[in-house]
């Protein structure tokens, strides 16, 4: 049996407006205690001055994503991708996000090398591939070059009903989480307008239909207003991105009961970096198409009703602003919704009750931050600010 004792800390719970006050001690990975007084383990950690948040989770996430040119990662071979993956997965992981979503990639045996603790990492839950149209966001190659899109690690070309079930099939077979479809043209994809609708609805809803059939959903990328009212109507329960929505579709998703995932830290990092990571010209107009309406979208989702998660979709060296994506969605939201968001919210998104959440029964993955974020939030995106990151009752680093 293995146990910590955390004590004389402010405990944010993952939901409520204000911290208390107690102490909390976890057994074999679980809370099984909070309050003035609990068990002390032979480990304790002393955080007077300091606040107790859930593990943070980033629901939008890639460990394969090395690359902004997806020839770069789609074309890798995967024991490098694996490798550079589990590398940018412990980063993550000391940052304080103790689970991730990946939503384009992840396989079984990356999976099974973190679950057998061979790699520090967050909790992992993967889609495998994404599926795109040809010609889609998922589709890397240019029109101008005939290449073959031969080992598709993070998006996959697949075209028909019967062929998509056969894909959702297999991705649930080999442990996928969720499913991942591109329904709208993206910023790095080289040939597809980023707001027109993608997949036809037969084709979406075959792979939501089979999802369902499996207990599982489909996340969607997607941008404008039409291609994320095709996706909702068609099955479809998490939204990617969204950041040309407009309140008549922030409507539908609540009506819908669905899931907006904002990435805003993604466009705000390829704007300030883009010559650093040779972000090329069609990818910048792309962007500047949705780089200022992202805080818009949230504020519109938020007043509709629409569940709010959090993700940050950065890929190459992008991901070191991954705690930045906490500061940008407080600034659309505030402090208490972006805890919610990465928190509490992003784990009813994963349909785990048992994650981003400080209470009884929920894992022991928290993280320590310095004096009160709900009231100077800066502590959570400071990279020069001191955290301990707990995973499964046993600190990080």
């Amino acid at each position: 049996m293995t146990g910590l004792t955390i004590t004389d800390a402010l405990i944010f719970d993952g939901w409520s407006a204000e911290p208390r006050e107690g102490s909390l001690y976890v057994r074999d990975g679980v809370i099984t205690e909070i309050g003035d007084r609990v068990t002390r383990a032979e480990r304790v950690l002393e955080a007077r001055g300091r606040t107790v948040l859930p593990g943070l989770i980033d629901a939008h996430f890639h460990a394969y994503g090395i690359s902004l040119n997806s020839l770069e990662f789609d074309g890798a071979p995967l024991s490098y991708l694996a490798l550079a993956g589990a590398r940018r997965l412990g980063r993550a992981l000391r940052r304080g996000f103790t689970t991730v979503r990946d939503v384009a990639g992840g396989d079984p045996g990356l999976a099974k090398a973190i679950a057998g603790g061979l790699v520090a990492a967050p909790r992992y839950l993967y889609t495998g591939p994404a599926l795109s149209q040809t010609g889609g966001h998922g589709d890397g190659r240019p029109r101008d070059l005939e290449i073959c899109l031969c080992a598709q690690h993070m998006n996959e070309v697949v075209d028909g009903v019967d062929p998509l079930l056969v894909a959702v099939r297999e991705r649930f077979r080999r442990g996928a989480h969720a499913i991942k479809i591109m329904t709208s043209g993206g910023v790095v994809s080289p040939t597809d307008p980023i707001r027109q609708p993608q997949y036809s609805p037969e084709e979406i809803r075959a792979v939501t239909g089979e999802a369902a059939r499996r207990g599982g959903y489909v996340a969607a990328h997607a941008y404008s207003p039409e291609a994320i009212r095709h996706s909702l109507v068609n099955g479809v329960r998490s939204i990617e991105h969204g950041n040309l929505l407009d309140e008549k579709t922030a409507e539908l998703m609540a009506h819908h009961n669905a899931y907006l995932v904002p990435t805003l830290v993604t466009y705000d990092a390829m704007d300030r970096r883009a010559d650093e990571v040779g972000l090329s010209a069609v990818g910048r107009a792309k962007n500047q198409e949705v780089l200022h309406a992202g805080k818009h979208a949230v504020e519109l989702a938020h007043k509709a009703g629409v569940p709010v998660g959090f993700g940050t979709d950065l890929m190459g060296d992008l991901e070191d602003d991954q705690l930045l994506g906490l500061r940008l969605q407080t600034e659309a939201a505030g402090p208490l919704a972006c805890l919610r968001s990465a928190t509490s919210v992003n784990a009813s998104l994963l349909n785990r009750d048992d994650l981003g959440r400080v209470e009884i029964g929920a894992r022991g993955d928290l993280l320590i931050v310095p004096g009160n974020p709900l009231e100077k939030p800066e502590v959570l995106w400071d990279g020069a600010v001191e955290r301990q990151v707990v995973q499964a009752g046993v600190p990080v680093g």
